[in-house]
């Protein structure tokens, strides 16, 4: 089974990641590349594969990629096929941290066998509050990345389930609920 985590830059989305994957051992990270440089302590293979533009356009000519996104101008992000093939061949489930149009595609790429979950800032003014205490990008950056978040909610829409993302212990207690009802139901 396949769980795809989406949602604006800020709002919450891998902090709620990285506590189901310490609460439940079934399932595992899908690390997806990209050619953004790292960002704070991010490191090649653990948060995301870094590559070069012309390493990800040759992953794309040979079709090596599930799906993939130009997300911000000359930035791509993909789903490596190869990941998906590790993850599963160790009997685990997979989790997907993406973009909102790469969840959008994951779901119709995966259909029922994937539940789509879509992470929301309590407010665009919460969300800028936020990015600007991650302290990881500049004042232009962060801005581009409010506009974009503004357009990404409109999009939820498209998902299985919104979390909205204004109270953590809230946001973990739902999260945790609607995989556990996932995966059960879907043994």
């Amino acid at each position: 089974m396949i769980l795809i985590f989406s949602a604006p830059s800020g709002a919450g989305k891998s902090t709620l990641i990285n506590y189901l994957l310490t609460q439940r051992h079934d399932l595992e990270f899908s690390v997806s590349a990209t050619t953004r440089l790292p960002r704070g302590q991010e490191e090649h293979g653990k948060e995301y594969y870094f590559i070069t533009n012309p390493e990800f356009e040759r992953l794309i000519r040979d079709e090596q990629l599930v799906e993939w996104q130009q997300v911000y101008s000359g930035t791509y992000y993909g789903t490596l096929k190869s990941e998906i093939e590790r993850i599963e061949s160790a009997g685990h489930h997979v989790v997907f941290d993406v973009d909102v149009k790469g969840g959008i595609n994951l779901k119709n790429i995966f259909g029922d066998k994937a539940r789509s979950i879509f992470v929301a800032p309590p407010s665009v003014a919460e969300l800028r509050k936020r990015l600007i205490g991650r302290a990881t990008d500049s004042p232009e950056k962060i801005e581009e990345r409010v506009a974009k978040a503004t357009t990404e909610m409109e999009d939820a829409q498209y998902f299985d389930t919104v979390i909205v993302n204004d109270n953590l212990e809230k946001a973990k207690m739902e999260l945790m609920n609607e995989v556990a009802t996932f995966l059960e139901d879907e043994k």
